[in-house]
């Protein structure tokens, strides 16, 4: 008989479903078996995204050779526009839908925080480096290598991609359906899947759909570059969707987004340089997120707001929360600083944004990956092999000789 054989895509909604579904029945004893097991995969996880960033990121800028630096410029200002965008859309919607969708709810109560499913032991596995520092070490070593055309150092960071590939496709892919399962497990077992979610589950909603507007605006605009379907674009970046939330982390899915995002046809040096960097600074979803929850506690709490204050804040947190990538619910604890500074949030009120903003964690995440895939489009238009600035320069050239 053939043998079936089930896509990751499959297997990463099995392993939600089957979370929430025996989280509700499951004992204390078999939650804590699968929060073991995420224990320690998510600090193999911490251990190896150093290592992805800088197996990906520093042979693709070598490879990319002169064009890296302007690849650099562009990619960032381009991932931090579509950051600012998606705050403001977030601030304008919640202006015109909160007032009157939040009237009537008691807000009190959801700060408080729940006590995690204690696995029974831990295995601690300190990262070689943080993000950042492999982010920057990745364009040191890339750089150096483009501009002196060095050959040694450059076969060896090829050859270390090699020894990172092999690793995602034979530990780390295999087992995200299983760790997936658990962090739905335990969510289900703390109340977090119903309680938070049910109190706001309007406002949810709202943030949801301006998820799924936005992705669809970004890949309608990715589509003007390549002039594929953004549907089929969208379609094809799913399993980095679905990863994205159960991992709640842009950086621990990376192996995903970055298959994906080669699927979708951009240049695998393209790929490979961006999706690792636009999972550190393209943050588009956590800043829909996080505007919207904290424009609704002010809201709720009686707080007096603007655009101004909301500018400053917006365009502070798109800087803020590079830091963020490779930790779950990162996004919102490096934004607490400028919460108390900006918004002048309380201990109080800072605690009730975290609750708000890890109960739906995964949708943001989920949005920032999938969004990377567009911006990769977008980039590859003018740095693919296929689709360098001078082609595009000459086609145009072309096109007014024509006319």
């Amino acid at each position: 008989m053939k043998k079936i054989k089930i896509g990751l895509l499959s297997k990463i909604l099995i392993a939600i479903v089957l979370g929430i579904g025996i989280g509700f029945v499951a004992p204390v004893w078999f939650g804590r078996i699968f929060a073991t097991f995420n224990e320690v995969f998510g600090q193999f996880l911490n251990f190896i995204i150093p290592l992805i960033i800088l197996g990906f990121v520093a042979p693709a800028i070598a490879d990319l050779g002169q064009k890296a630096g302007r690849m650099l410029v562009f990619t960032a200002a381009l991932a931090y526009i579509a950051t600012m965008f998606a705050g403001f859309v977030s601030y304008f919607t919640g202006s015109w839908l909160f007032p009157s969708m939040l009237s009537g709810i008691d807000s009190s109560g959801l700060g408080e925080a729940n006590a995690a499913v204690e696995p029974f032991f831990n295995m601690p596995m300190g990262s070689v480096m943080p993000v950042m520092t492999a982010l920057v070490l990745s364009f040191v070593i890339g750089l150096g290598c483009a501009f002196i055309g060095s050959r040694i150092i450059a076969g060896g960071i090829s050859e270390f991609r090699d020894i990172v590939a092999l690793t995602i496709r034979k530990a780390v892919i295999p087992l995200l359906p299983v760790y997936i399962f658990g962090i739905f497990l335990n969510m289900t077992q703390l109340g977090q899947v119903g309680g938070i979610l049910m109190t706001f589950a309007r406002i949810i909603a709202v943030i949801f759909v301006l998820h799924i507007l936005l992705l669809l605006f970004q890949y309608s605009i990715a589509a003007l570059f390549n002039h594929k379907n953004p549907l089929g674009m969208l379609r094809t970046m799913m399993p980095a969707y679905f990863t994205a939330l159960g991992t709640q982390s842009s950086a621990a899915t990376i192996p995903v987004t970055l298959r994906q995002t080669i699927k979708m046809g951009v240049d695998e040096d393209v790929a490979g340089f961006t999706v690792p960097l636009c999972a550190t600074i393209h943050m588009s979803g956590s800043t829909l997120k996080i505007v919207a929850c904290a424009l609704a506690i002010m809201i709720l709490e009686g707080i007096p707001y603007d655009l101004g204050t909301f500018t400053h804040f917006i365009i502070m947190i798109g800087i803020t929360i590079i830091a963020a990538p490779g930790i779950p619910g990162g996004a919102i604890m490096a934004s607490l600083g400028i919460l108390s500074s900006i918004l002048h949030f309380t201990a109080e009120q800072n605690a009730l944004m975290i609750a708000l903003y890890i109960s739906m964690d995964s949708f943001g995440t989920a949005c920032n990956v999938t969004g990377d895939g567009a911006l990769a489009v977008i980039v590859d238009r003018f740095f693919g092999k296929k689709n360098s600035m001078n082609e595009i320069i000459e086609d145009i050239a072309a096109s007014n000789d024509e006319k």
